[in-house]
C-alpha cells in the first residue's frame, strides 16, 4: 500500500473519530458546566434549584434587552451578559421546566409593542432608542409577573430576584396572612378623640396584595392555611392564643412581630373627654413565655434614646421644633445592606423604640437588621408619658456607647413554650397534634417597635378629587412589604441571601487614590486655615494703617502680604505635587501590571515551552541511542 493512501486513509479515520466523539460529548455533556468564578456566581443555591426543579407547569421567561442601545453603556452591557447567562443557568437546571427567550426589541417593532404590554419600562439613553433591560415571565393560567428593569445597583439580589419571580409564577394563589393586633388598625371610633378613623396605609397595602385575615384575640388554633403570621403589639392575650402561637412556631411558623416599650396607638383605658384617664395604663407589649422560648430578650421598661439619630419635632402647633432622641430617623447606614428585606431603603423612622437582645443560652441564628448609632442610652418609658418638652429627654441622659438591636431576623429550631402541653392552657382541642419541638426551623422577623406601623412617621394622607391618596415620605411601609414578600416565599426562597456582585474593581487603584485625596484635603484645609489667619491679620494691621488711615500699607504690612504669597505658592505646590504624586503612583501600578502581562508572563510561559521540547529533544536522543545500542553487533 503505498504511503500517500494510508495517510488519506488515517486522516479520514481521525477526521470520523473526531466528529463521532463531538456527537457524542454534546450528548452525554449537555448542560455540564464549570463555575471558576470566585464568588461562584453562576453556581445556583440549593434553595434556587429545589424552586426551578419543583415547578409543576412550565413557566416562560422573556429576557429583553436592547443589546445596541447598551453599546453606549459598557457597564449595562457587560451586566445584561450575566443576567442572560444567569438565566441560561436557571434553564438548565429546571428540566424542562422554564423556557427562556431572548429578545431584541427594536424601535417601533412588535416585540416594543409586547414589552409594553407585559408592563417593561424603557429608560431614554439620549440621542439613541431607548434601552430594555427586564423580565416577563407567564405561566399555564395567564398568570405573570415583570421584573421592570435590572438595577446593576442591586447585582447581589439577582438571584433571589429571579428565583421569587418564578416562584411566584409556579404558585396558584395568594398567601394567606393572619394579622392579630392589639391596635385599632382596621379604622373605626377612637375612644381617645372621639372621632372615627381610617384604616392605617400599611394595613390597607397589605391587604391589596395578599390574602389577609384578621384574627381574634381569643384565638384557639391557627388555620393551616395561615402561611405568615402578623403579631402587631401583642397585649394580654390569653393563654389559648399563646400556645396557638406556640404551635404555630413550632410547625415551622414565618411570623413578623412587631414588639413595643410603649405602644403610642395604644388607647386602652381611653375615655372620651378625659384624656388623663390613660396615663397610668401600661402600654408595652407582652408574649408571656414565647419570647424565652424564642431566645430574644426584650425589656418592656427602657425604649432607645439616639443623640445622632434623634428627628426635629414640634410637639405642639405653634411650638418651636426641638430634637427629639425618642424619635429616631435611621439612614442607610444604620439597616443591614445584606437582607433584602432591608437593601436598598433610605430611612425608616420609629418612635419610642426598644431593643433586642438574644438570650445567653440561645442557639438561634441572629441577624440584626435595624440598629442604633454608637451615641444611644436607654431611656426608662416613665419620661414619655405628658412629655412637652422633647429637650428634657436629655437631662441625665448617658450614652452607652453601645448600638442597640433594633430589628432582627431569627432563624433556627426551638422548644415548646408550653413544656408540659395544654394542661398548662387548661383547655384541649381534638384532633391537633401537639408539638413540644420544632418539626420545621421558625423564621422570624421581630422589631422593637410598633409605632413605625402609625400613618404619621411614614406616609401623608391627602384629598385628591375626593379621593384618598396615600404618599409615602419614608421608607416604613417598603420594609413591612418587604418581610412579608419576603416571609411569604417558600422555606427556599427565604434561604436565598445576596450574593458577591460581578464587577471586580481596582482595589489597589482605588487605595491610592483614597491615600493621596486624604492628604489633598489635609492640605486644603490647611490653605484655608492659613488664609484665614491672614486675612484676619491683615483686616488688623490695614485698621491700624501705617499713617492711621489704613489707605498706605506699612513695612509690616506689606511684609506680611509677600510672605502670604510666597507661603500660599508653596502649598499649591505641594498639592500639584501630590496630584502629580497620585498619577505617578497609578502610572506606575498599570507599568507593572504591563510588565507582567506583555513580557514576565510570556517569559515564563517561554521557558517553560523550552525546558519541554529540550526534556523531549534529550528523551528521544537518549531512545536514538537506546536502539543504535541494541543495534550494534556484540564484539
Amino acid at each position: 500500500m503505498k504511503r500517500s493512501t494510508l495517510g488519506l486513509g488515517t486522516l479520514l479515520a481521525l477526521a470520523a473519530l473526531f466528529i463521532g466523539l463531538t456527537a457524542l460529548s454534546n450528548f452525554t455533556l449537555r448542560g455540564l458546566r464549570l463555575d471558576l468564578t470566585e464568588n461562584r456566581l453562576y453556581t445556583l443555591t440549593p434553595g434556587t434549584e429545589r424552586i426551578v426543579r419543583s415547578l409543576d407547569e412550565p413557566v416562560n421567561l422573556y429576557f429583553f434587552f436592547s443589546d445596541e442601545a447598551a453599546t453606549a453603556l459598557p457597564g449595562i452591557k457587560t451586566y445584561g451578559a450575566r443576567v442572560r447567562e444567569f438565566l441560561q443557568e436557571l434553564v438548565a437546571k429546571s428540566d424542562g421546566k422554564l423556557r427562556l427567550q431572548v429578545i431584541d426589541p427594536a424601535p417601533f417593532s412588535e416585540d416594543e409593542d409586547r414589552a409594553a404590554e407585559f408592563g417593561l419600562r424603557a429608560v431614554p439613553i439620549g440621542g439613541t432608542a431607548p434601552l430594555y433591560f427586564g423580565l416577563a415571565g407567564s405561566n399555564s393560567t395567564d398568570g405573570s409577573a415583570v421584573i421592570e428593569f435590572f438595577d446593576p445597583a442591586k447585582e447581589q439580589f439577582l438571584e433571589y430576584e429571579l428565583a421569587k419571580l418564578i416562584h411566584q409564577l409556579g404558585a396558584t394563589q395568594r398567601p394567606v396572612v393572619g394579622w392579630l393586633s392589639s391596635l385599632q388598625m382596621q379604622g373605626g371610633f377612637d375612644p381617645a378623640s372621639g372621632q372615627m378613623t381610617e384604616p392605617w396605609a400599611v394595613l390597607a397595602q397589605a391587604q391589596q396584595l395578599l390574602d389577609v385575615r384578621q384574627l381574634p384575640p381569643e384565638l384557639q388554633r391557627i388555620d393551616p392555611e395561615i402561611e405568615v403570621l402578623v403579631l402587631v403589639h401583642p397585649k394580654q392575650l390569653a393563654a389559648q392564643t399563646l400556645f396557638a402561637i406556640d404551635q404555630f412556631a413550632l410547625r415551622g411558623g414565618r411570623i413578623l412581630l412587631f414588639l413595643d416599650p410603649l405602644a403610642e396607638a395604644d388607647n386602652s383605658g381611653a375615655e372620651p373627654g378625659n384624656p388623663l384617664a390613660a396615663l397610668g395604663m401600661d402600654r408595652a407589649s407582652n408574649l408571656g413565655p414565647l419570647l424565652t422560648a424564642w431566645g430574644i430578650k426584650f425589656d418592656p421598661q427602657h425604649a432607645i434614646g439616639d443623640l445622632n439619630l434623634g428627628l426635629t419635632v414640634s410637639m405642639q402647633p405653634g411650638q418651636t421644633p426641638s430634637r427629639h432622641i425618642g424619635i429616631l430617623g435611621l439612614d442607610a447606614t444604620r439597616l443591614d445592606p445584606a437582607d433584602i428585606v432591608t437593601a436598598g431603603l433610605s430611612n425608616i423612622n420609629v418612635s419610642s423604640i426598644g431593643y433586642l437582645e438574644p438570650l445567653p443560652d440561645s442557639a438561634l441564628q441572629w441577624t440584626p437588621l435595624l440598629q442604633s448609632s454608637s451615641e444611644a442610652g436607654l431611656l426608662p418609658v416613665d419620661q414619655f408619658a405628658m412629655l412637652m418638652d422633647p429637650a428634657t429627654l436629655r437631662d441625665g441622659f448617658t450614652v452607652t456607647g453601645q448600638r442597640y438591636t433594633l430589628a432582627a431576623r431569627i432563624t433556627g429550631n426551638i422548644k415548646s413554650a408550653f413544656p408540659d402541653g395544654l394542661s398548662n392552657v387548661g383547655t384541649a382541642t381534638a384532633g391537633n397534634e401537639i408539638l413540644s419541638n420544632s418539626s420545621a426551623p421558625l423564621n422570624l422577623l421581630v422589631v422593637a417597635d410598633s409605632d413605625l406601623l402609625s400613618d404619621f412617621l411614614w406616609v401623608r394622607q391627602q384629598n385628591f378629587f375626593g379621593q384618598r391618596v396615600a404618599q409615602a415620605w419614608a421608607n416604613n411601609g417598603d420594609f413591612v412589604w418587604n418581610a412579608l414578600d419576603n416571609l411569604a416565599g417558600s422555606s427556599d426562597l427565604i434561604g436565598v441571601r445576596g450574593r458577591a456582585t460581578f464587577s471586580r474593581p481596582f482595589d489597589r487603584v482605588q487605595a491610592l487614590r483614597s491615600a493621596a485625596e486624604d492628604r489633598f484635603r489635609d492640605k486644603e484645609v490647611e490653605l484655608e486655615q492659613q488664609l484665614a489667619g491672614t486675612e484676619e491679620r491683615l483686616a488688623a494691621l490695614e485698621s491700624q494703617g501705617a499713617d492711621g488711615s489704613g489707605l498706605i500699607l506699612s513695612p509690616e504690612q506689606s511684609a506680611e502680604i509677600e510672605r502670604f504669597q510666597a507661603e500660599k505658592l508653596r502649598i499649591r505646590k505641594e498639592l500639584r505635587d501630590v496630584r502629580l504624586g497620585l498619577d505617578q503612583d497609578i502610572e506606575a501600578l498599570g507599568n507593572r501590571v504591563k510588565l507582567l502581562n506583555v513580557l514576565v508572563a510570556p517569559a515564563i510561559f517561554g521557558l517553560l515551552a523550552l525546558s519541554i521540547a529540550f526534556w523531549r529533544r534529550r528523551r528521544h536522543a537518549a531512545i536514538v541511542q537506546l536502539h543504535a545500542d541494541r543495534q550494534r553487533p556484540a564484539a
